[in-house]
């Protein structure tokens, strides 16, 4: 069965380097892809970060995962580095409150499955109504865009051309998105915000999740151990 966890990251140090490292080994066979923002490791060791993790039961293979990080002033979030240079108004959109969910990738094994897009931004989805934030932050490659648009993200087009960036690199388009009702989620499609609330009211659950190449078990681990964040000031 596969399993789908959430911690906040300085918790399990060993979980955090399999999926950085699963991250960055995908980037770079795939998209030939060094290095991106989200690529940095300093997140692994700091209190605003939350990693939702895919496993097998073992908790020693790892298929996927998502990173969020919480705008604290510490460490910039992602889509702050990745595009403030051409657009710099991103610094005054993100401020305390806000938060990005970034890093999002799967592996090879369950490639098709929907596990590195719709599970994995559902999940995200699910634990912002944990986080002390109201804005939700995305920078998604196109096949990404339509899976944002489905959980709630729309595309932010006062940034860049109309929401979308060269980045990271000048064949590659990316939109930026945003959610600035991560509890009402007015956008989310339907069926989708009826699948994001059941998750919020039973973190710990199995469901049967249908993807591209059929159905399979998850077992979801979405509640954070250890819930407690520094320097975060909510404007609410």
């Amino acid at each position: 069965m596969i399993t789908v966890r959430a911690f906040k990251a300085p918790d399990d140090p060993e979980a955090c380097l399999r999926f950085y490292n699963g991250h960055l080994r995908l980037l770079e066979i795939y998209f030939g892809i060094a290095k991106i923002t989200s690529g940095n490791a300093d997140w692994m060791h700091h209190d605003n970060s939350i990693v939702i993790i895919v496993e097998d039961e073992t908790r020693t293979k790892t298929y996927g995962g998502a990173r969020v990080q919480l705008a604290d002033g510490v460490i910039p979030l992602p889509i702050e580095t990745a595009i403030g240079k051409y657009d710099p108004k991103i610094y005054d959109l993100v401020k305390p409150g806000s938060a990005e969910i970034c890093a999002m990738w799967n592996s090879k094994e369950v490639a098709g499955m929907g596990i590195g897009s719709q599970v994995l931004a559902r999940a995200g989805v699910v634990l912002a109504a944990q986080l002390p934030i109201d804005n939700f932050h995305v920078l998604c490659a196109p096949i990404t865009t339509r899976i944002g648009k489905r959980v709630g993200f729309v595309i932010d087009e006062s940034l860049g051309d109309k929401g979308t960036f060269f980045y990271p690199k000048d064949d590659f388009i990316a939109t930026a998105m945003l959610i600035d009702d991560v509890n009402r989620l007015e956008h989310a499609d339907p069926k989708e915000k009826e699948l994001i609330y059941d998750l919020r009211e039973n973190l710990i659950q199995t469901k049967t999740e249908v993807g591209p190449k059929g159905s399979y078990e998850v077992s979801y681990h979405l509640e954070i151990p250890n819930l407690q964040f520094s320097n975060v000031k909510s404007e609410r």
